[in-house]
């Protein structure tokens, strides 16, 4: 697409109306246009978690990745590392893998049996002509990062870095045991919203009073400088100060020890990544509906107050993990007004599920706090679909990370569409 082509200037154009300060106005919800350029600008160029280490622990095991319109195979190799590679047979372009998930020695074309290795090399071709220059006729291989047991590709053809996210996540991640976790259960939503506004919801909780009193009465996300009193303060301080030595003896640092929600993305709208541990309630041991524990102690915990480790990454993925389960959270767009969410529980990989833990007791935490979320962004997308709707302006105190969330969007799509907006 040229610089000056319509689809580009239209998008410049709907760019610009972005005022900071106040909500996206009505079109960034809905213009297939832009959707369009988002998939380009951000989805097919940033790092995007694609699943866990864990759901592939041996050579051949792979699970398919849809990033619309992409298929993505991620497969465990034979010499155990994880790789990606685009799920198109280099023959006539039939997907190779048709499971979602599953174990092969080798992928095999269902068209015209083209097999390959699992690495992506082309191993035979039937019945094509002798000297065919297999080398080149590969799976094409998509970047991809381990980190901790976190799997991350990227489909652009050079990725930007992710050491710094690395850096950041992976001492964060270590212990909690991603790697060798069991996976308990998966659930897959279609959330009727634009993957913004599920991203805008995650980074306020100006709304969790109102709608997470599970969530609220184990977390003190809620309490932001313009409602933070002295009593509010001093239980802050007090669940701070409790786990403070305990933390600092096994190398968990506290990072937020603070109402609110952390800042995340940067004020320049910079950062795409985010780790933070912080403290749970009095009384609240795990992100639990009573507190208590619903499963044996993960990774190399070996003490339960070790309050609740946070990790994020823009455009898809958050992961809110206790002392004794984890929940991660991927999100892939597949048009303007639909976001596929995929939630994961993973409990330790000694744990079995009727002797260690339940579903009954694992579940409800975050089973009730994403669906309570998926039923407010499809509630939103209904209002900012309505030609009554008008961008309002956004609280100073309570929503400081949606207009950091916005700049970092508006960046990331003027670098594409060469627009040069103050931001």
């Amino acid at each position: 697409m040229s610089a000056t082509s319509p689809q580009r200037v239209a998008i410049r154009d709907l760019l610009s109306q972005y005022r900071p300060g106040r909500a996206l106005p009505r079109a960034f919800f809905h213009e297939p246009e832009l959707y369009q350029a988002e998939m380009d600008a951000i989805w097919w160029r940033g790092w995007l978690f694609a699943g866990l280490a864990c759901q592939i622990p041996n050579a051949g095991d792979y699970f398919v990745y849809e990033v619309d319109p992409d298929s993505i195979v991620v497969v465990r190799r034979e010499d155990g590392t994880i790789g990606a590679m685009h799920n198109v047979c280099r023959h006539r372009g039939s997907l190779v893998a048709t499971r979602p998930c599953g174990h092969n020695k080798a992928f095999v074309c269902p068209y015209h049996q083209w097999t390959y290795a699992l690495d992506g090399r082309l191993l035979a071709a039937r019945n094509m002509p002798a000297g065919l220059d297999t080398s080149r006729l590969g799976l094409r291989a998509v970047h991809t990062r381990e980190m901790e047991g976190l799997i991350f590709i990227c489909l652009a053809e050079v990725p930007p870095d992710f050491d710094a996210a690395a850096d950041l996540m992976a001492p964060m991640a270590r212990p909690q045991g991603f790697r060798s976790a069991r996976v308990a259960r998966v659930l897959d939503y279609d959330v009727h919203a634009n993957w913004k506004l599920v991203w805008e919801n995650n980074r306020e909780c100006y709304h969790c009073d109102a709608c997470h009193p599970q969530y609220a009465r184990a977390n003190f996300d809620r309490y932001e400088s313009d409602d933070l009193d002295e009593h509010i303060s001093r239980q802050i301080e007090a669940a701070t100060a409790r786990s403070q030595a305990k933390w600092a003896e096994h190398g968990l640092a506290i990072t937020h020890p603070r109402g609110g929600l952390p800042v995340f993305p940067d004020a320049e709208g910079t950062i795409w990544y985010s780790a933070n541990r912080t403290a749970l309630v009095e009384g609240y041991i795990t992100e639990s509906l009573d507190g208590r524990r619903v499963a044996p102690l993960m990774g190399d915990y070996t003490d339960e107050d070790v309050g609740t480790l946070r990790l994020r990454t823009l455009p898809n993925f958050w992961c809110h993990a206790s002392c004794d389960y984890a929940v991660t959270t991927r999100l892939t767009p597949v048009g303007p007004r639909l976001t596929r969410a995929r939630a994961t529980w993973l409990v330790h990989e000694s744990a079995q599920e009727g002797r260690d833990y339940d579903l009954a007791s694992l579940m409800p935490f975050w089973r009730l706090t994403s669906e309570q979320d998926w039923e407010i962004c499809e509630r939103q997308q209904r209002g900012v679909d309505s030609r009554a709707y008008e961008p309002g302006p956004l609280s100073k105190a309570k929503e400081y990370n949606l207009e950091s969330f916005h700049r970092w969007y508006i960046r990331r799509m003027a670098e594409q569409t060469s627009v040069v907006h103050e931001v």
